[in-house]
């Protein structure tokens, strides 16, 4: 069954000022779109035909023979998330669960974002950085171009944020920090992070 573009759960200027209606209409309607319909194309009649986007991750991971498999397998993963991972108003409160492991594991709330802000930063190049529940902690990671924990294997990815210039040059430039710094504390989805955290754990 071929993989579709999945509909975005707000309007393409809903995130704005912290992400503008350009930046949407590229990013979700030219890249990830892109990642899915080529994703399409590369699987066709291979024995990756009739699994699902996680087992087709996993699966091409590593192996230089389906890398293109793997890096539009992966984007558009990590995509599909990534629009959840945002919402108009976002930022403030954390629920309670998650806030309580958030502060049992790194400090403070403050101190996760920092991490988190600071891996973004520091990740060269394109690529994603992520808060991960592995082996039962919450941890901060990165990762390169469109790869994820999923790929990995290492721990459960609960929020991610692409850093990627086209997900930030339009409304940001070169600025990824101020980009980051809006991200966690104006667009997280906290409630879709937590029901995540509630899955994994």
């Amino acid at each position: 069954m071929a993989f579709e573009l999945p509909p975005l759960p707000y309007a393409e200027d809903a995130l704005e000022p912290y992400m503008g209606r350009e930046t949407l209409q590229f990013h979700y309607g030219k890249h990830h779109n892109t990642y899915v319909t080529t994703l399409n194309s590369l699987v066709q009649d291979t024995d990756m035909a009739a699994l699902d986007l996680e087992s087709i991750v996993k699966k091409s991971f590593g192996n230089p023979d389906t890398q293109k498999i793997f890096n539009n397998a992966g984007q558009a993963w990590n995509h599909n998330h990534f629009w959840h991972w945002m919402k108009p108003n976002g930022g403030g409160a954390i629920p309670g669960e998650l806030e309580k492991k958030i502060v049992e594991d790194f400090g403070s709330v403050d101190k996760m974002k920092d991490e988190f802000i600071q891996a973004g930063v520091g990740q060269f190049g394109s690529g994603w950085c992520w808060l991960v529940v592995d082996g039962g902690k919450l941890k901060v990671t990165k990762t390169p171009n469109g790869e994820n924990p999923l790929a990995h294997g290492a721990g459960t990815a609960i929020l991610g944020c692409d850093v990627w210039e086209h997900s930030y040059y339009l409304d940001y430039r070169n600025r990824r920090p101020d980009y980051l710094k809006a991200f966690v504390d104006n667009l997280v989805n906290w409630d879709y992070v937590a029901e995540l955290y509630g899955k994994a754990s």
